[in-house]
């Protein structure tokens, strides 16, 4: 595609960009709040204030290696245009929006590579995908909730160990503290590794255009663009999905919470750092789950965690199905 993209049409897109970017805060709200709100340790009404605040600032924690990975290592960056861009927005957006209105805690992150990979492929075929960065993704679709489930486990066995000498009142009231600490590590997470998406999306889009010269890059007021969106949907809050993630999958404590939260915390950090794209839903659910399982296995309502399963099946199947359409769609327009 040639750099003659009109600057109305480029500022649509980044504009399409950023509402995903402010819908994946809005649906992924209750990943960083569930917890928090089910345990009744924070109102939820102060607690979307509290994730937004991290939401917002965890561009100056983390570096912008996952926005990199969705720039150039997913679809080569070549194939980029301006119906890409649009038909990978497209499958996102429409895709967050079904399972927003359903209640199910899908992926914002795979719904964004299913379209990518959709939209790509339909334009330049399987030669499109950067089979190294999209393989490295599709593992960590598998591992982000196993490490999650498995820290959260970890974490509750030696936190029962460690509070067996004091009462069920003092530990109750200590984890109600340590939550607020917990829950702002995993919305910290969360913002830095979600929001680096739109980010990539957004700096690929300006680097086929020939704005970001030779190099690609991603330019200071797209950081600050991309984590106001993500911040600003966060505020909005996802109550119907906050109630699926905090209270049908299992009962939890803030002794519970807070080791969920913090195995979550933990695996988004190194993945962020590895600039690994993972879900942040995947990894909270799976230690949820790893905290109620902790407990019996029967605390765990599996036929709620095996539905949110289905979800994450189809996620990237389907949006790359609608961004495609919408790929073809765009094409045949003038």
């Amino acid at each position: 595609m040639d750099a003659s993209l009109s600057l109305p049409i480029l500022v649509g897109l980044i504009a399409v960009a950023l509402l995903f970017d402010f819908l994946n805060g809005l649906h992924d709200a209750a990943n960083s709040i569930a917890t928090i709100v089910s345990t009744r340790v924070l109102r939820p009404q102060y607690a979307v204030f509290w994730a937004a605040f991290f939401n917002f600032v965890a561009f100056a924690v983390f570096g912008l290696h996952v926005a990199n990975t969705i720039g150039t290592g997913i679809i080569a960056p070549h194939i980029i245009d301006e119906r890409v861009i649009l038909g990978a927005l497209t499958g996102a957006i429409v895709w967050n929006l079904i399972t927003w209105g359903l209640g199910i805690p899908s992926s914002s992150s795979h719904a964004l590579i299913g379209g990518l990979v959709g939209a790509g492929m339909a334009k330049g075929g399987l030669a499109a995908a950067v089979w190294s960065g999209l393989t490295k993704t599709l593992v960590a679709i598998v591992l982000s909730p196993l490490v999650g489930f498995l820290l959260a486990l970890v974490l509750v066995a030696i936190v029962s160990w460690l509070s067996m000498r004091s009462t069920p009142f003092a530990v109750d009231r200590a984890f109600r503290i340590l939550q607020f600490v917990s829950a702002s590590l995993y919305s910290l997470g969360h913002g830095g590794n979600d929001a680096q998406k739109t980010m990539g999306i957004i700096a690929v889009l300006l680097y086929s255009q020939g704005h970001l010269g030779e190099h690609f890059s991603v330019p200071f007021w797209v950081v600050l663009s991309c984590q106001a969106a993500m911040a600003l949907g966060t505020l909005m809050g996802g109550w119907r999905i906050v109630r699926t993630m905090g209270l049908r999958i299992t009962k939890l404590t803030p002794m519970q919470g807070f080791c969920a939260e913090t195995g979550g915390a933990a695996t988004l950090f190194i993945a962020t750092w590895l600039g690994v794209p993972v879900s942040t839903t995947h990894t909270i659910t799976g230690a949820i789950v790893g905290v109620g399982a902790a407990r019996r296995a029967s605390a765990v309502r599996w036929n709620v965690a095996s539905s949110i399963v289905y979800a994450w099946v189809i996620t990237i199947p389907a949006s790359a199905l609608v961004a495609a359409l919408a790929w073809w769609a765009a094409a045949l327009l003038p």
